[in-house]
């Protein structure tokens, strides 16, 4: 694996920072959680109010339309958080799917601040562990935890925009876009629309697939893909001195004819140069990897793979 000559990752700093980059899908009404279930990846029917869900929205060939952070709010809407570019075409192909269903999906994006929290900005809300993907509501705020960045405790905070903004040191939108790539959890964007089933993007790895729920769009592509070992990409985490974009190809050996990956997403890394998720063939990941005529250099995956769901 291409690994040499690394420095040092940085610490994300303690901080609040705004999340200006993403969205949020307000789902309103009886059925909000049955709809939803019988959409996305993870189970939404036995969610309770101290959970929160990784999820994507897949095509019919499950391919990942969009990834949600999702949970349910004390009074019972299900609140999706996505990237702002995909909210617009991700609430009209959920939309169609309503049918009967007692269920009204609205952009709730300028209802509600979205903010990330590092270090000792985060709320003191559970004792010892610090397990992803659990949530609390204190007052009229939702504070979700998430999976570190270097080793950093870090938590999405959700509130109405009418709040102050949480106690902490500002952090720069681009410093916590680095934390979330050093995270290993990937967002989906625009520009992967459609680029990756799940499992490329290690989601059932991170909390985000239910090999046990019901039936969603896609599922028996993400199914096959577990279970009958045609996985052949995998995410990483990865550095590079030059510029790296979401949907940039990687190469293997410098030939621009055999693209072995994409880039996921990126950030600059506070070092000089950018890191990166990227997911790649696995066959590839021992040779020589660039983009834009720039070596790549994969960092250790933060998390373990699981081997057996």
């Amino acid at each position: 694996m291409t690994s040499q000559n690394l420095l040092p990752s940085p610490s994300l700093p303690d901080g609040v920072a705004r999340l200006s980059h993403l969205g949020v899908i307000r789902i309103h009404g009886e059925d909000s959680a049955k709809f939803i279930h019988g959409q996305l990846t993870q189970d939404f029917a036995l969610l309770g109010l101290n959970q929160a869900r990784l999820a994507a929205f897949c095509s019919a060939k499950g391919r990942m339309q969009a990834s949600f952070i999702g949970f349910k709010a004390p009074d019972g809407d299900v609140l999706l958080i996505c990237s702002r570019d995909l909210l617009p075409t991700t609430l009209k192909r959920l939309s169609m799917f309503v049918m009967r269903a007692k269920a009204k999906l609205t952009d709730a994006s300028d209802e509600l601040a979205l903010w990330g929290l590092a270090g000792n900005a985060t709320k003191n809300i559970a004792a010892g562990a610090y397990p992803a993907w659990a949530k609390w509501d204190i007052e009229q705020d939702s504070v979700i935890n998430l999976y570190p960045a270097a080793t950093v405790h870090r938590q999405l905070m959700i509130s109405p925009v009418s709040r102050a903004a949480p106690e902490g040191a500002e952090m720069e939108l681009p410093v916590w876009q680095w934390g979330e790539v050093m995270s290993g959890v990937a967002t989906l964007s625009n520009p992967v629309f459609e680029a990756f089933v799940p499992q490329m993007l290690n989601y059932e790895s991170v909390g985000g697939v239910s090999f046990k729920k019901g039936c969603y769009p896609g599922q028996e592509v993400v199914a096959r893909s577990q279970f009958r070992g045609t996985l052949k990409r995998r995410a990483f985490v990865a550095r590079s001195a030059s510029l790296l974009t979401a949907g940039q190809e990687i190469l293997a050996n410098g030939d621009a004819d055999q693209p072995i990956g994409l880039v996921v997403q990126a950030a600059p890394d506070p070092q000089g140069g950018y890191v990166a998720i990227v997911s790649l063939q696995l066959s590839a990941t021992e040779g020589h990897l660039s983009a834009a005529d720039s070596e790549i250099q994969l960092l250790p995956l933060p998390y373990p793979l699981l081997e057996d769901i």
